[in-house]
């Protein structure tokens, strides 16, 4: 039993359904992408660059180390969350 009130969101037909966090999942998913992303680009153009040895400054390498754990993380969340949201879209259709 949930400890607080649900949420409802509205359908297109104007059925409830619960809000099971596929909206956060894909928000965080996206932001977390996109941080890691933006480390990726700053660390090409401003820090330094990398090589095959790693990154040329010491920023670099907290931008290569962001980048390394943000995209692929944010990428699984960004995933379940399209996965969830077209399971929804596929469950309202049905309706």
């Amino acid at each position: 039993m949930p400890d607080g009130p649900v949420r409802l969101n509205r359908t297109r037909t104007g059925a409830s359904i619960p809000d099971d966090g596929t909206r956060q999942l894909l928000q965080w998913g996206g932001s977390i992408v996109g941080t890691g992303m933006l480390a990726a680009l700053l660390l090409e153009t401003l820090l330094g660059g990398f090589s095959t040895t790693g990154a040329n400054t010491n920023t670099g390498w907290f931008a290569l180390i962001i980048a390394l754990m943000c995209i692929p993380f944010g990428g699984l969340l960004l995933a379940l969350g399209i996965a969830k949201w077209l399971r929804n879209r596929s469950l309202a259709r049905h309706r």
